[in-house]
């Protein structure tokens, strides 16, 4: 296992749609690799999802992990460390909900996006076998937002206000201290 660097907006593979995994390659020990070093990666950095083409491999793969140790997201429902292979997200209800969004792509920045709050999620696991998942509320934020990744898409495309894009130290002065506008990531 090996620690990724995580390329940052402004690489071009983040803005290439990323290029589904055939069955035969879902089960090679290459994938298998490149999961390990995603999760070492992940846990390194901190966050809570990664995708494939965040540590340039443009390939549709994500993984997403919530703990106790990540709870700095607010009351949030765990999620175990799962992959996602060749996901798909259908939105089951249109309602939008805003959160403030971070990246690990996108360093030391803040902004807020409105998304739908009901998606179903359908993937394959690395055993290749189906995975459906219906999520609600801010799960379904970091669901989109790790899978526009695959798509070639960040979160600063989503937002509808570019006066809500802030460096995180000020975020944390003047949002976050204030409490006026949801701030979970």
């Amino acid at each position: 296992m090996a620690v990724r660097e995580i390329i940052r907006m402004g690489h071009p593979t983040l803005r290439t749609r990323a290029r589904p995994l055939t069955t035969e390659e879902i089960g090679s020990p290459g994938i298998a690799r490149l999961v390990e070093d995603m999760i070492e990666t992940l846990h390194h950095a901190g966050g809570i999802g990664l995708a494939a083409p965040q540590v340039n491999e443009p390939v549709r793969l994500a993984i997403i992990e919530i703990t106790d140790s990540t709870s700095r997201y607010g009351d949030v429902p765990a999620m175990p460390l799962t992959v996602f292979v060749n996901p798909e997200i259908e939105v089951l209800d249109d309602v939008r909900a805003g959160f403030w969004e971070g990246c690990l792509s996108v360093p030391g920045l803040r902004g807020f996006v409105q998304r739908p709050q009901h998606v179903r999620v359908r993937a394959r696991s690395l055993a290749n076998e189906p995975l459906e998942l219906d999520l609600q509320g801010f799960l379904a934020t970091v669901f989109q937002h790790e899978f526009d990744h695959l798509d070639g898409r960040l979160y600063i495309d989503r937002m509808e206000d570019p006066t809500l894009l802030m460096y995180e130290e000020e975020f944390e002065q003047f949002v976050a201290a204030s409490a006026s506008i949801p701030a979970p990531e």
